[in-house]
């Protein structure tokens, strides 16, 4: 195993000391290295982190790294291939990529394919690459940096480290905030307000494993349910695609990383009006699901933002007595309307993931959309 502290440190004496990205759990111990040691900024996607990258090589002209998780390479496949590309402007880019569904090693069926393809994909985009594991040892990895990737760096190409599972020591830093509501108990009381033919489209993570929970524990079907267990930041399109076809009440369960990766959705919402639209946020400013570091949805004025983009009403609620009070609300308002839920950064340890696979719940989630 790799100490992270020791990592930082050799590249800090190589003059590498931006780094920027999109936190991942596999990623988690170097994360939180980063974000409470080093010049670190924590991107509101993957591309959009490249972009921050190609700004700092071009003003200072030295090599900044990027982290994220590999099913993030497709929100870098643009900037890499338009940008950075050596048949470009040429810009080196040191990246971190946590490995999810390697090949031989379990995880989760959304990270299944990503894992087969992740070095092909690096081999595509040209970007040359070593892979470490918990058995590597700093010294082997910098003595490739300073014979392979330095080299390559200092001609323009761009260089991965890609991170199998349980590669770092533990390095954790505690995280916080002032809510005191739970994200389970919002999402518990939320769904208890809803109908029996009222359509959920839950965004990837423990948003989606804790709605799944609760209709085990309540010993419901989870055909009302789309758990969207990959494609982070799309769940509020997924729901505005099923809104405009269908006449059911349509709820996006979204988390503030989610929304802030794909902002543009919002507009897009605001602007075709669908009446059954009600978007949910369970905020807690915060990666919780990747290790708990913050995204800037903290600093943003909710209200205008999203009233900005046209939906027709905001609620908010910070405790249960607030939600219990607003739900009515927002439930018999037109939509697109727009629900913040202040809620604390924390999840039970013993959270469970989905036991039906992706397939199964899309076509129960068909079959109660289209009535059979």
């Amino acid at each position: 195993m790799i100490d992270v502290e020791n990592l930082i440190e050799y590249l800090n004496e190589i003059d590498i000391d931006f780094f920027c990205g999109v936190p991942d759990s596999q990623l988690s111990s170097f994360c939180d290295y980063v974000e409470e040691n080093c010049s670190n900024i924590i991107a509101a996607n993957e591309g959009n982190a490249v972009g921050i990258a190609a700004g700092y090589y071009l003003s200072t002209g030295r090599f900044p790294l990027v982290y994220l998780q590999n099913s993030g390479l497709g929100n870098i496949v643009n900037p890499v291939t338009s940008l950075t590309h050596s048949k470009v402007y040429s810009i080196p880019i040191i990246y971190v990529i946590g490995w999810r569904g390697q090949p031989g090693v379990h995880d989760e069926p959304q990270h299944k394919k990503q894992g087969e393809v992740t070095l092909d994909l690096l081999e595509l985009l040209d970007i040359k690459y070593t892979v470490i594991n918990k058995d590597s040892s700093l010294d082997d990895l910098r003595d490739e940096f300073n014979n392979e990737f330095l080299p390559q760096l200092n001609i323009g190409e761009s260089v991965a480290i890609v991170v199998s599972k349980n590669t770092f020591e533990n390095y954790k830093i505690k995280k916080s905030n002032d809510n005191t509501l739970t994200r389970e108990e919002a999402i518990q009381m939320v769904s208890s307000f809803l109908n029996e033919e009222d359509i959920i489209v839950s965004t990837t993570g423990k948003i989606s494993r804790e709605l799944f929970e609760y209709r085990e524990d309540n010993k419901q079907g989870h055909g009302n349910d789309f758990l969207t267990v990959g494609s982070m930041g799309h769940s509020s399109s997924i729901a505005l695609g099923v809104a405009l076809s269908s006449d059911k009440k349509i709820f996006c369960f979204d988390g503030d990383g989610s929304l802030l990766m794909h902002m543009g959705s919002l507009a897009l919402i605001g602007s075709k009006k669908p009446e059954n639209f009600y978007h949910i946020l369970f905020n807690n400013s915060a990666h919780e699901s990747v290790g708990g570091l913050p995204t800037v949805m903290s600093n943003i004025d909710i209200n205008n933002l999203i009233l900005s983009c046209k939906y027709e009403n905001v609620f908010n609620a910070s405790n249960s007595e607030e939600l219990k009070e607003i739900l009515p609300k927002f439930l018999s308002s037109n939509g697109p309307v727009f629900l913040n839920i202040n809620v604390d950064i924390s999840s039970r340890k013993d959270l469970g993931r989905p036991t039906t696979p992706p397939i199964e719940n899309k076509n129960d989630f068909m079959k109660k959309l289209q009535g059979g």
